[in-house]
């Protein structure tokens, strides 16, 4: 056996939904408001994993422009039938409050780095659905049911229904088949067939603290289904001194030799109980026990460490941690909120050996921000640039930035100002209010090529610039990182912290920053991405 260690996927990987196709691990995660939708993962021995190409790339797939911080693409669940890779996911175009405003899809693929299909709307019942596919051919679709009426409880449920795939629709009776537990907020389901028996697997509890993955079993598709006698599967609840808290939404794989994991959502908080990483994949052994499943390693908490089967060893080649833009398309670990990476907002070509953003919306914009951003991946780490820059005026600016979300942020920017036709500025957002200039502005007039370094340590942030690239400055003083945290936002965030450039031209004039270079290192020894094997 192999002995891995937790979380699998570092940083923002949430709400994991794993599938098997020969020898080959996909695991498809959250992305919410950030373009392009649906991170996927690729591993052939479970240890090692690289990023491949996300599913939704095009504006026919997906639309983010406007939607609010954590809507957008929720829960998406992979499988694989019929030869085709199959994903399901979850637009929110609305969240906060009684209502919840979401369209359920469908895309298909002959093969996982596509193309996909355009998307068959589903229904928009509530939120988290996936696809069944039985052993007699038929599919079925089940959903949590959003219940907006006062008096009742709003996670209503799991709703059923068959799918046809000639027809492309959903079909027959819709029936409710699982209500939840006592620990409510049942949602994330996914179903399987194993030993003539129906297991559904669901998240319930909340996504933070008392989270929760739980088990219900029935003879029958439609049921009754019968939850597993003496509580959760898996749960963080009760226990704040573990390493991974708020365990829970996650899903169920088999592998070769018949032995069985599941992957589950997790976060991992700093002392104050932030967690900037955001929502993580982990891993945990399964055992079925009297025809339940069981942590392999016993109990209901999360183990720090894991087994897998022992598979040949499949590393892939690292992630180069600078970035020289020298490529004719900026890799997968890529993203941009809401708006597509396009030609309109950056390009490759017009200045070989530099990526050319073009100055648009503002920094909270929620339509066309000019941003693309990495995640972060590791609580020590360091992060630079260097960027030709040139404002006219003040409504110009380009930089590098911390960035939660639109309410939630850092950025250590270039602008002019009346004293200065370039200088440095830093910008702070917590819980939507901005503050600016955070730290005296620096005239950097003699400076054509600027760099700008980030560094983050925990809760702790710092920033510096060169004029030359090797003798560094200190800009202000330290900031608090933990402000980038899904427990800081407003009312509460699904995310991780990014870090990466911008670009802003509030005029319209489309001014643009040309960066050389972008440089992510991690700085300290991170024990969540060790492995070792016995």
């Amino acid at each position: 056996m192999a002995t891995l260690r937790n979380p699998i996927l570092t940083g923002f990987h949430p709400d994991p939904s794993i599938v098997r196709v020969g020898d080959d691990y996909y695991i498809a995660t959250s992305t919410f408001e950030w373009w392009p939708g649906v991170a996927i993962a690729h591993s052939r021995d479970l240890v090692h994993w690289r990023t491949l190409p996300p599913a939704l790339t095009r504006p026919s797939q997906i639309d983010l422009r406007g939607r609010p911080n954590s809507g957008g693409v929720w829960a998406p669940a992979l499988s694989h039938a019929d030869g085709l890779f199959h994903l399901i996911y979850t637009d929110v175009r609305g969240w906060a409050g009684d209502f919840k405003d979401v369209r359920n899809y469908v895309v298909t693929a002959p093969d996982i780095e596509g193309p996909w299909s355009d998307p068959v709307h589903l229904n928009n019942s509530g939120f988290d659905p996936s696809l069944f596919h039985d052993e007699d051919g038929r599919k079925w679709l089940v959903n949590m049911v959003w219940d907006h009426r006062p008096g009742h409880d709003s996670f209503g449920g799991i709703l059923l229904q068959e799918y046809d795939p000639v027809a492309r629709q959903l079909v027959g009776p819709v029936r409710n088949i699982f209500r939840g537990t006592e620990l409510g907020l049942v949602e994330g389901p996914h179903l399987y067939r194993i030993d003539g028996w129906y297991y559904l697997l669901a998240a319930e509890g909340g996504t933070f603290a008392t989270h929760a993955a739980t088990v219900a079993r029935s003879r029958r598709i439609d049921g009754p289904y019968e939850a597993m006698p003496d509580g959760p599967l898996l749960t963080s609840a009760h226990d704040a001194g573990l390493r991974l808290q708020s365990a829970g939404h996650g899903s169920l794989v088999q592998h070769r030799d018949g032995t069985w994991s599941l992957v589950h959502l997790c976060r991992r908080p700093l002392a104050n109980g932030r967690a900037i990483l955001g929502r993580e994949t982990a891993l945990q052994a399964v055992q079925w026990v009297d025809g339940w499943p069981r942590l392999a390693h016993g109990g209901r908490q999360p183990a720090e460490t894991a087994s897998v089967p022992d598979l040949p060893a499949h590393p892939w080649p690292p992630t180069p941690a600078r970035d020289d833009f020298d490529e004719a398309s900026l890799a997968p670990h890529w993203q941009s909120p809401r708006a597509p990476v396009d030609r309109d907002l950056a390009r490759l070509d017009a200045r070989p050996g530099f990526l050319r953003l073009y100055g648009r919306e503002s920094i909270v914009s929620r339509f066309e921000q000019s941003l693309v951003a990495r995640r972060q991946q590791a609580f020590h780490v360091e992060a630079s640039t260097c960027v030709e820059f040139s404002p006219e005026d003040f409504q110009q600016m380009a930089g590098l930035v911390a960035f939660y979300n639109t309410d939630a942020f850092y950025y250590l920017f270039i602008t002019h100002a009346p004293h200065s036709r370039r200088c440095l500025g830093l910008m702070r957002c917590e819980r939507g209010q901005v503050s600016w200039p955070v730290e005296k502005e620096t005239p950097l007039d003699d400076c054509g090529r600027v760099h700008l370094k980030l560094v983050i340590e925990g809760a702790r942030i710092r920033f510096a610039y060169s004029r030359d690239g090797v003798a560094w400055h200190p800009f202000g003083w330290e900031q608090d990182a933990s402000i980038l945290s899904d427990e800081h936002a407003l009312p509460c965030g699904f995310t991780g912290n990014f870090i990466g450039i911008a670009c802003q031209d509030l005029s319209g004039r489309r001014l643009h920053a040309d960066f050389d270079w972008f440089e992510y290192r991690e700085i300290a020894h991170d024990p969540g991405a060790s492995v070792r094997r016995h």
